[in-house]
C-alpha cells in the first residue's frame, strides 16, 4: 500500500506526536497532558504526516516566525520543526514531498524566508538551506577569571536583580523584543513560548526551575535577562563545586551583559560556568580580566536559511557599501531562482530580475548561507559554492555583505 503525505487531524495528532518521539529516538509515550498542550499551539493547516496503512510514519510541521536580518528589518519566515520519517520507511521521498508541499504553501502565503535547526547536516543543502547562523560553547574556570571573592556588582549605576517567573512573564516579552531587532538571525518569542520556558505549560523533559536574573540600567530600564541553573555539587572534603549551566543571557546593552556575565562569575560556591549557546563571536572572555579562563568547548552550525522570495529577501536587509551586483541564482525546486540585479548602499537596497550578465552565479543554498553575513562570498567561492562570472565580482561581493557582527539565533525551535 502506498504511503499519504497530507495534513493531520486533531485527532491523529497524539499519533503523530508519537511518531515524533520515534523519530527522535525516544521511546517513551508523551504525557497525555503534554500532547494537550502541544496541540493547543499547533496549527494542524501547517502540520503534515506520512501515513502507512493508517499509521504515522513521517511528520512535519511549519508555524510563522519573524526573523531579524542585517540592519534591524524583520522578514516573516516559514519556520519548519518537528521533522521525522520512522526508520522502517526511510529513502522513500516522505520529506521530500512534505518539505515540497509546505516550501510552495509558504511561498504563495507570502514568506520570504524558510528556516529550521538541522539535526543531521547532510539532509537539507538538497532542498536549497544554507548554514546561516552557528553557535558557540564557552567554560569558564572561576577561579582562573581574576575577579576575586565578592564582585561589588555594576560600577555604572545600574543593578541587578533576582525574580520570579511571574516577573519574567511581565517584562520578557517587550525586553526579547527590543533585543532581537538589535541581532541578525534572532527570532520572535510567541507568548506560549514564555508559558513553556517559564514552567506555566507542562513539557518533556519536565521542567526545572531555574534562576533569573535581570539588568537594570541607572535610569530602570531592563537591558539584560538570564535564566540560569545551578547544580549544588560539594566535594568530599565538605568544599562547594558548583557550576552554574546558562539557558539564556541575552542583553540590549554591551552594560548589561558585562554585568550578567560577571554576576555569574562571581556567585559565592561557584567553580564553572556553562555559557549555554552563544554566538561564534561573543565577547564573554573578553569581559574577564583573565579571557584565557574561558575556554571553547564546542562550535556547530546551527540555524539554516532557505530563500523563497530573492526580491524581497535581499531588499529587507541593509549593505556595508554602495555597489551594484548581478547575481544567477539557481533553484531546482523554482521557488527562487532567477538572474537579479542588486543596487544596495548602506540604507538600502532595490533589487529586481534582470537579462543582464551574471556577475556572480551561485545555488539558492549558498545565497541562505550568505544572506545573514555568517558566511562570505570568498569563502564560499572557495568552496565551490559561489562561480565569479566577471572580474573583481567577488571582492564586491565582499564588500557589499560585510556585517561588523556574526548573526547568532539562541533559540531551538
Amino acid at each position: 500500500m502506498s504511503v499519504e503525505v497530507r495534513q493531520v487531524t486533531e485527532s491523529e495528532f497524539a499519533d503523530w506526536s508519537r511518531a515524533v518521539s520515534t523519530g527522535f529516538l525516544s521511546p517513551a509515550p508523551l504525557p497525555d497532558e503534554v500532547v494537550a498542550s502541544r496541540l493547543s499551539g499547533t496549527d494542524l493547516t501547517r502540520t503534515r504526516g506520512a501515513f502507512d496503512a493508517g499509521r504515522c510514519v513521517g511528520t512535519y510541521r511549519s508555524f510563522p516566525q519573524e526573523l531579524t536580518v542585517v540592519g534591524g528589518a524583520v522578514v516573516p519566515s516559514d519556520a519548519i520543526s518537528n521533522v521525522t520519517v520512522t526508520a522502517s520507511h526511510r529513502r522513500r521521498g516522505l520529506l521530500t514531498r512534505m518539505i515540497g508541499a509546505d516550501l510552495a504553501a509558504a511561498k504563495e502565503r507570502g514568506e520570504v524566508v524558510a528556516t529550521l535547526i538541522a539535526a543531521e547536516y547532510r539532509i537539507y543543502g538538497r532542498y536549497g538551506f544554507g548554514r546561516a547562523t552557528r553557535t558557540a560553547r564557552w567554560s569558564v574556570d572561576v577561579p582562573r577569571t581574576g575577579l576575586g571573592p565578592g564582585w561589588a556588582g555594576p560600577d555604572d549605576g545600574g543593578r541587578i536583580d533576582l525574580v520570579d517567573a511571574d516577573e519574567v512573564r511581565k517584562i520578557g516579552p517587550a525586553f526579547h523584543d527590543r533585543w532581537r531587532v538589535l541581532q541578525p538571525g534572532a527570532i520572535d518569542r510567541d507568548e506560549r513560548w514564555w508559558r513553556v520556558n517559564t514552567g506555566q505549560e507542562p513539557s518533556v523533559p519536565p521542567f526545572e526551575e531555574p534562576f533569573y536574573a535581570v539588568y537594570r540600567s541607572a535610569a530602570g530600564e531592563v537591558e539584560g535577562l538570564a535564566a540560569y541553573t545551578v547544580d549544588g555539587r560539594w566535594n568530599e572534603a565538605k568544599q562547594p563545586v558548583n557550576t552554574v549551566t546558562v539557558r539564556r543571557l541575552n542583553a540590549t546593552t554591551t552594560a548589561g551583559e558585562r554585568a550578567l556575565w560577571l554576576f555569574l562569575c562571581s556567585l559565592d560556591w561557584v567553580v564553572g560556568v556553562n555559557a549555554g549557546e552563544r554566538a561564534p563571536d561573543d565577547l564573554l572572555p573578553y569581559y574577564l580580566p583573565d579571557p584565557r579562563a574561558a575556554r571553547l568547548t564546542g562550535t556547530a552550525d546551527y540555524l539554516w536559511l532557505r530563500v523563497l522570495d530573492t526580491v524581497r529577501a535581499l531588499e529587507a536587509r541593509t549593505y556595508a557599501v554602495d555597489g551594484t551586483l548581478v547575481l544567477d541564482v539557481r533553484d531546482e525546486a523554482g521557488l527562487a531562482g532567477g538572474r537579479y540585479r542588486l543596487d544596495a548602499e548602506p540604507g538600502g537596497a532595490t533589487c529586481a530580475p534582470t537579462r543582464e550578465s551574471a556577475d556572480l552565479t551561485l545555488d539558492v543554498s549558498a545565497l541562505g548561507a550568505l544572506y545573514l553575513g555568517d558566511e562570505t562570498p570568498t569563502r564560499l567561492a572557495a568552496l565551490g559554492e559561489v562561480a565569479e562570472e566577471r572580474a573583481g565580482a567577488l571582492a564586491r561581493a565582499e564588500s557589499l555583505f560585510h556585517t561588523p557582527r556574526r548573526p547568532w539565533c539562541p533559540d531551538m525551535f
